[in-house]
């Protein structure tokens, strides 16, 4: 693994950890924008993760969600563990549910941001591993 994929991975735990910590202080301040920041938070540690990934597949950073998620369907389609970890959809769901409906709407209750950051330490995990 090149080392500036470490570096997205570590970026990526970084992430996930300030997640979790927003997570618990909008929880118990019962405040909103802590909430939803914490959605984001997560929300980028998929993305420094897919960053790790690209470049441990020797590709070169992509300059935009959709250009990630088209690259990863290319991922999907000529690797068959990255198709069988469904990296696409997982990113895809994650994008849908901590970024738009936790940070854009804040509509979703710290039970399902908790389930959610559960998921992103499953795909960092994940991309960590291949």
């Amino acid at each position: 693994m090149s080392d500036k994929s470490e570096d997205y991975l570590e970026e990526a735990e970084r992430f996930k950890e300030e997640a979790i910590k927003e997570l618990e202080r909008a929880e118990k301040e019962k405040n909103a924008i802590l909430f939803r920041d914490a959605c984001e938070k997560g929300w980028n540690a998929i993305i420094q993760a897919t960053n790790a990934l690209f470049l441990k597949k020797n590709l070169p950073l992509a300059r935009s969600h959709w250009e990630r998620r088209k690259r990863l369907e290319e991922l999907e389609r000529v690797d068959p563990i990255i198709a069988d970890l469904g990296l696409v959809d997982r990113f895809s769901a994650r994008d849908h549910h901590l970024h738009e409906q936790g940070f854009y709407e804040g509509i979703l209750d710290p039970a399902t941001v908790k389930t959610e950051l559960k998921k992103v330490e499953m795909y960092i995990n994940d991309i960590r591993n291949l």
